[in-house]
């Protein structure tokens, strides 16, 4: 919700986001308010309402970070997921090799995330001046990263628009972000992905995508509404 625009098929107006962000916000404001007022537990809100780090946070500060793991754990894995079963439909023989020589399975992942890239850009503050490439950055400057640009660098990555499952240094990707920004739930998201594709492969021989995905309204999120596929045959 948070990543929808008008129009999207999501919401209908920029109004009805807005009520629904409004809900969102009262809903996690509750949860708050449940789990400060008890004994600290396992789950998220309780650690950050408990632990001396983030007990302090505004109410805006918290809502932010909550949308941040939102987004950061659902739109971004999801449309790996889906962008993954394109990707091994769209190039039958990098399926073929993965059924074939399963060990390349965490490689296919990385090499997923790279080839997918679930959101396309972030925006961030330069800190001091610094010149790039001859191009002048001064402080306070909002800069654009495009992931999508970069993990498509040929200058770095060879054959940067083939989906190849065994490239060496699969990892070397900027999907996850970088240094201080680099996201807290990188090994957890190549994980999921990995023990999707391990299930997968135990009844699937083949996915076939039979129509283009239908993408998501969207220049942020990389990903897709919905995705027609056949399995001709089950193991």
């Amino acid at each position: 919700m948070s990543t929808a625009l008008p129009k999207s098929g999501i919401v209908a107006s920029a109004e009805e986001r807005r009520r629904e962000m409004d809900d969102c916000y009262a809903y996690m404001s509750k949860l708050w308010n449940e789990r400060v007022n008890a004994e600290p537990t396992g789950d998220l809100i309780s650690m950050l309402a408990h632990d001396p780090a983030t007990r302090g946070m505004s109410p805006m500060e918290y809502f932010g970070n909550v949308m941040l793991l939102t987004v950061g754990g659902n739109d971004t894995t999801r449309n790996t997921m889906t962008g993954s079963v394109y990707a091994l439909s769209k190039n039958p023989d990098q399926y073929a090799k993965l059924m074939a020589d399963p060990s390349l399975l965490p490689s296919m992942v990385s090499e997923t995330i790279r080839w997918q890239t679930p959101l396309s850009h972030m925006k961030r503050r330069a800190t001091r001046d610094v010149e790039f490439r001859g191009q002048q950055i001064k402080k306070d400057d909002t800069v654009v990263m495009w992931y999508v640009s970069g993990n498509r660098d040929d200058e770095v990555i060879e054959r940067p628009n083939d989906y190849i499952i065994d490239r060496p240094r699969p990892r070397q990707h900027i999907s996850f972000g970088f240094g201080v920004h680099r996201c807290v739930g990188n090994r957890l998201a190549e994980l999921q992905l990995q023990i999707v594709w391990e299930e997968i492969m135990k009844r699937f021989p083949e996915i076939n995508v039979v129509a283009e995905p239908k993408r998501v309204r969207s220049n942020f999120v990389k990903g897709y509404e919905s995705m027609r596929v056949v399995i001709p045959r089950r193991y």
